[in-house]
């Protein structure tokens, strides 16, 4: 045991002298399969089938991570020191990136605790520096670990310490200490990405020490030091949050999300309004910051006219709201930088930003965030392609951040390279599943299916033969992880059973598998694909309940009083059951409303004679009515307590078993909520849905009134009953789009630990539950997979692995702001699929002449310069100007079409007149139907976009059933098919063309030894829609 003595700096600014213990082992574990001295084998090991290990030097480690994280770079041993100092020096943020590689099953790394160890320690010499003892350190670690494996593999330590490479490049044979850039060249000479990101980062560190040099001027005011920070929160001076751009007006706007501020008479009850770039000071979207409000004299409004992500520098005359609370960024708290898609500027673009084709000025994709200086030669070569930079920093002498470029992902308008800009954009990572990963799967195939353990069939309660138990999913639902059955008992009563796959007999925690799916947190739906959390042998087959085989699940059985449906008793098991049917919605809906035609529609009645078909027909029928009963019994008593009924942009034909599923899932999740909260009060997973803030739901009430509609939103119940009375019998989509700016006015529902709130704020305001948690999709979730274990742990007499599966209130805290983290990246991810596709759908049509573009739109919402229109045919949402850049207005000629005229608009509350020069004038009202044209407006730098044209000031001449109801349910998926089959189109036809050389320009970027990375997108570019409208009109 040693002594550490450390000089510490306490709040006060006082020097506080600490000694703390420093304990040494010799059984510390080296993981590396060469290991021929027994050190413990579990967990990852490194690899024996590499030519030589790598050990980082500190420096290498904090400055060149991004390189490192190639998978092609094999065999390297992160030594604890390296770790430590990139934990110190570098933050929170890089040090979490270094911890996520290491565990990660697909790179081929470790960490190795050499200051643990008692012959690999080497203590601090009187009068050495840190970095001098750092980098001794790491080569002394590297010369024991080359010994320790018995000279079998030789061991390269690269350094940016020149000393270091005079000093040990000779000292001991069979371990070799060289210049990173001397590896790469050496090692690693075909792997170009490598030496172009190497190179990046050397280029750009050089720019940012250079650059105070070459600017001395302030751009924009210092940032606070920390404590500074820290104290002024503390006092109520600053105030704490996060930092939301308006990708509207971007360099205008943006907004401070409220968190947790000291002072209670800093009362706000809304968000701080930063206005301009100055005020934001570096900030960028997401980081959280200190803002100090301005005097209230100073405060703006923000800008309500629409606009097309324009950059003006100030806004419009007459366009702002009123004052809300202004402030200014004083320090940022933690950056939350991320990679950033961008694009580099055209050749008219570089021209106009100099000649200097060392620094360059790339547009992200995403509006919100500013230009990104990066150091690159080139630039020429890469203005046709999406590419990935990350930004290095940003000094207050600088008008834009610095950066460096990063990777190449796909052509500028390609299909899958705009995909791959979705993902790196959401922080999205789905490298598939590695080998050591689906090692841990069991096996499955059609010749050997996958069948029960006979051992543990003994541990679980058998409901193949006691139980109907059936699954209704949409069609084409492979990942079918819910079941439901319903049966008479022989006291009378009804048992009610909802059967959840159990993905966690197959999923053991802290697995690869484990691992991976808590890094994903979710499967990941686009609008054409999807990511699976899970590896498709499970997702897709042995924890998929299928019909007529055999399954583990997770079961919940309540019984039921046989009339009134009350709840008497509730059991949770693990259970064997075997799903007799697989039924989709229309179907179940078919047998609930008596119609017998759907009969051919369910395969397991198929091949049995008349007599067996009709009695199990009849058993089928009366369980899907019973099932109904029963949740229309569950749901009356959410409603009673206030439960919503909230509708999203999509219109579908509601069916009403889709309410009868979902109530059971929903009773299912409520009571598994109860029962793991009650057995650990501190540590389980819930759901909570806060109450939405009031000034919210103003744009709600005004849209309601001016339909005559009184909107009480003063709790969830008078909020539901105002929902129900909103109905106008002329026009149904008024509800419908009530109900949407109900849900758009909501806060998120978010999971939580319930160690770090008191119990009356677990409730969930839109389902009216005290406690609510998921439980019933482990395949597709891994909040489920937490509660699972949860449930096993509370419900189990077995308590051998409870503190294995059981997370403490800390760990699960940060568990579920990841898994929060990553649901909002996939809805964004889904969203922003779902106007790709409908954006390279409509962008070669001919609007003048092609009816889809044509369509019946609604104005749901109010501007100074026009209205907010929805498409129910397509679910689109999107703005129509009613004044041009020209400044032009909307007239309307006899026969109510439109055209542009000089005049002026003047907006009301709840409708709009624009009024030419020569005195006619029309009138557009909240919830008015409108003739629309459907135009996309295309852009370099970022992702197209729908836009509206109104050319009718009537509705459209189509049937308004036929269009909400017929056309949409097909149209979302045509759609995408159309669009597909087109890119598959262009990719047949451009085959044939290919030249089978690879231009040179592409083949500088290979990233790997075999195919370049150019070849691989020179692959994916042909999914891209050159010419779709030939395809479509056949």
């Amino acid at each position: 045991m040693l002594q550490k003595v450390l000089q510490l700096r306490s709040q006060q600014g006082r020097s506080v002298r600490v000694v703390r213990e420093h304990y040494l082992r010799l059984d510390v574990p080296c993981r590396s399969a060469l290991c021929r001295a027994g050190c413990p084998g579990d967990g990852k090991l490194l690899s024996d089938d590499v030519t030589h290990y790598v050990v980082p030097d500190w420096k290498v480690v904090q400055d060149y991570l991004e390189v490192l994280e190639f998978p092609e770079l094999k065999g390297i041993i992160f030594m604890q020191t390296a770790c430590q100092a990139v934990q110190h020096q570098k933050g929170r943020r890089q040090y979490n990136k270094l911890r996520n590689l290491v565990k990660d099953a697909r790179h081929d790394c470790i960490v190795f605790a050499n200051e643990f160890h008692q012959h690999s320690y080497r203590p601090r010499e009187k009068g050495e520096s840190m970095e001098k003892w750092q980098t001794r350190s790491i080569y002394n670690a590297a010369v024991w670990y080359y010994n320790h494996c018995l000279g079998q593999m030789p061991v390269v330590m690269v350094t940016e310490d020149e000393d270091a490479i005079r000093q040990y490049g000779n000292e001991t044979e069979g371990v070799f200490v060289i210049s990173f850039k001397n590896y790469l060249d050496n090692f690693w000479p075909d792997l170009k990405a490598a030496h172009e990101l190497f190179d990046s980062i050397v280029q750009a560190r050089h720019e940012r020490e250079t650059e105070s040099q070459e600017n001395n001027g302030k751009e924009y005011p210092e940032h606070l030091p920390m404590e500074i920070l820290e104290a002024g929160i503390k006092s109520g001076r600053y105030i704490q949050g996060t930092l939301n751009v308006n990708k509207h007006r971007a360099q205008l706007e943006a907004f401070v999300r409220l968190q947790g501020f000291g002072s209670k008479e800093t009362d706000l009850q809304s968000d701080i309004l930063i206005y301009g770039a100055r005020a934001r000071n570096r900030a960028i979207h997401g980081d959280v910051v200190a803002v100090e409000l301005l005097p209230s004299q100073e405060w703006k409004g923000r800008i309500v006219a629409l606009c097309e992500n324009e950059t003006e520098d100030k806004a419009p005359a007459d366009t702002t709201g009123d004052p809300m609370p202004t402030g200014k960024v004083v320090g940022i708290i933690q950056k939350n930088w991320r990679d950033y898609v961008v694009t580099f500027p055209s050749k008219e673009e570089s021209q106009s930003q100099g000649r200097n084709a060392q620094k360059i000025l790339v547009t992200p994709w995403d509006y919100r965030i500013p230009k990104i200086r990066i150091s690159t030669q080139q630039a020429e070569a890469l203005q046709e392609y999406r590419v990935v930079v990350r930004i290095d920093s940003w000094e207050s002498n600088s008008v834009y951040p610095n950066g460096h470029f990063v990777r190449v992902l796909g052509r500028i308008g390609d299909l899958e390279g705009e995909i791959a800009a979705i993902l790196v954009e959401n922080s999205i990572s789905v490298a598939p599943f590695s080998e050591i990963q689906m090692s841990e799967m069991p096996t499955s195939s059609s010749k050997n299916p996958w069948k029960v353990n006979p051992e543990e069939e003994k541990k679980r309660l058998d409901l193949r033969d006691t139980h109907l138990i059936f699954s209704i999913d949409p069609k084409g639902c492979e990942d079918v992880d819910d079941a439901l059955s319903v049966r008479t008992l022989p006291n009378g009563n009804l048992e009610l059973g909802v059967h959840i796959a159990d993905v966690t007999y197959f999923v053991a925690a802290n697995s690869y598998t484990d691992v991976e799916a808590r890094a994903r947190a979710t499967t990941y739906y686009l609008a054409d694909r999807r990511y699976d959390m899970l590896p498709a042998v499970l997702s897709a087959d042995i924890c998929s309940l299928l019909s007529g085989v055999d399954r583990y699940a997770v079961s919940v059985l309540w019984e039921l009083e046989r009339e009134s449906y009350e709840i008497l008793r509730v059991c949770y098991n693990k259970t064997i059951i075997r799903s007799a049917y697989k039924l989709v919605y229309e179907v179940a809906q078919g047998l609930l409303d008596g119609d017998t035609s759907v009969v051919d529609d369910i395969p397991e009645l198929k091949d049995l004679d008349e007599r067996t078909r009709k009695k199990k027909l009849d058993e089928l029928v009366w369980a899907i009515s019973k099932l109904t009963d029963i949740a229309r019994h569950v749901r009356a008593k959410r409603d009673s307590c206030g439960a919503l009924e909230l509708e999203g942009v999509e219109i579908r034909q509601p069916l009403e078993v889709h309410e009868t599923v979902a109530e059971c899932m929903i009773l299912a999740n409520h009571w598994v909520a109860k029962k793991i909260s009650e057995n650990f009060p501190h540590q389980a997973l819930l759901r909570q849905h806060p109450p939405p803030r009031q000034e919210f739901f103003t744009e709600l009430r005004e849209c309601a009134s001016a339909k005559g509609f009184p909107i009480d939103t003063r709790s969830n119940k008078t909020l539901a009953e105002s929902l129900d009375k909103a109905d106008d019998p002329l026009d149904p989509l008024v509800n419908k789009l009530l109900r949407c700016m109900a849900t758009h006015a909501m806060s998120n529902a978010l999971y939580f630990s319930t160690g770090s709130c008191s119990e009356e704020e677990f409730h969930h305001y839109g389902l009216a539950l005290d406690k609510y948690t998921h439980f019933t999709s482990p395949i597709r979730r891994y909040a489920d997979i937490v509660v699972h274990r949860l449930l096993m742990a509370a419900t189990l007499k077995e308590t051998k692995d409870v503190k294995d599966k059981v997370l403490s209130n800390k760990d699960l805290e940060e568990l579920c702001r990841h898994i929060n983290n990553r649901n909002r990246a996939a809805q964004h991810a889904q969203k922003q699929s779902t106007e790709l596709f409908q954006c390279t759908y409509f962008k070669d049509k001919t609007p003048e002449t092609d009816e889809r573009c044509i369509a019946d739109g609604v104005i749901y919402s109010i501007r100074t310069n026009g209205v907010l229109v929805f498409v129910p045919r397509y679910g689109i949402k999107g703005a129509a100007y009613m004044k041009n850049k020209e400044g032009l207005v909307i007239s309307c000629r006899g026969d109510r079409s439109c055209e542009w005229k000089p005049g002026s608009l003047q907006r009301f509350q709840n409708k709009i007149t624009s009024t030419t020069t020569t005195g006619d004038s029309v009138t557009l009202s909240l919830f008015d139907h409108i003739t629309v044209k459907i135009l996309v407006q295309t852009s370099r730098s970022h992702a197209d976009t729908i836009k509206l044209e109104i050319i009718r000031n009537a509705p459209y001449q189509t049937s308004a059933t036929e269009v909400s109801q017929k056309n949409f349910n097909v149209v979302k998926s045509d759609l995408v098919k159309e669009v597909s089959q087109s890119a598959e189109t262009t990719q047949h036809t451009q085959e044939k063309a290919r030249v089978e050389v690879i231009e040179e320009e592409y083949r500088q970027y290979c990233q790997t030894k075999g195919p370049s990375l150019y070849q691989l997108l020179e692959e994916i570019r042909d999914l891209a829609l050159l010419d779709v409208s030939a395809d479509i009109r056949t």
